[in-house]
């Protein structure tokens, strides 16, 4: 029976999380997927997903938000294939942004200039879609680290904006 990873936080901050993975097993071990979750709103969850290789690691994730919860699973890539999923929780530390306040609005017929407020120098992420669900399940999306976007859309529908 191949045992699932052992996950151990090292250590967290404002923006990153720093977590070490080993195998309590003789088997050996190739490398190990990793996905780390949060929940983007009350509505919609992301993930990041890493492959890593070697038998032992420790990886710092940054580029996360402050005082957010995040999941993190992993299972191992071994000679015998696969192992099961383990977990951990952890919230990153400082004090959660406030959300942005968003203006769109139409330069014509294809084309919504997006402008917000918000801190600088952090990534901004901007979604849309014509339909709440597909707000929420599989958005047009675009990131950027300035306080307004051009965003193409197809002429004729009506749009929703996140950011």
């Amino acid at each position: 029976v191949i045992p699932p990873p052992v996950i151990r936080i090292e250590g967290y901050t404002e923006d990153s999380i720093s977590f070490s993975l080993k195998m309590n097993t003789n088997i050996k071990v190739s490398g190990y997927v990793v996905n780390i979750y949060w929940t983007f709103d009350a509505h919609r969850q992301e993930k990041r997903t890493l492959t890593i290789e070697g038998e032992k690691s420790v990886q710092k994730v940054a580029n996360l938000t402050a005082h957010t919860p995040y999941e993190i699973s992993a299972w191992a890539k071994t000679e015998l294939g696969d192992s099961p999923l383990s977990f951990v929780h952890v919230v990153t530390g400082g004090t959660r942004p406030i959300p942005p306040s968003l203006k769109a609005r139409a330069i014509n017929q294809t084309a919504v200039e997006c402008t917000w407020t918000g801190p600088r120098g952090v990534v901004y992420g901007i979604f849309y879609a014509t339909s709440f669900l597909e707000l929420y399940q599989a958005p047009h999306n675009t990131t950027t680290t300035f306080h307004n976007a051009t965003v193409i859309v197809q002429r004729d529908e009506q749009y929703l904006f996140l950011v």
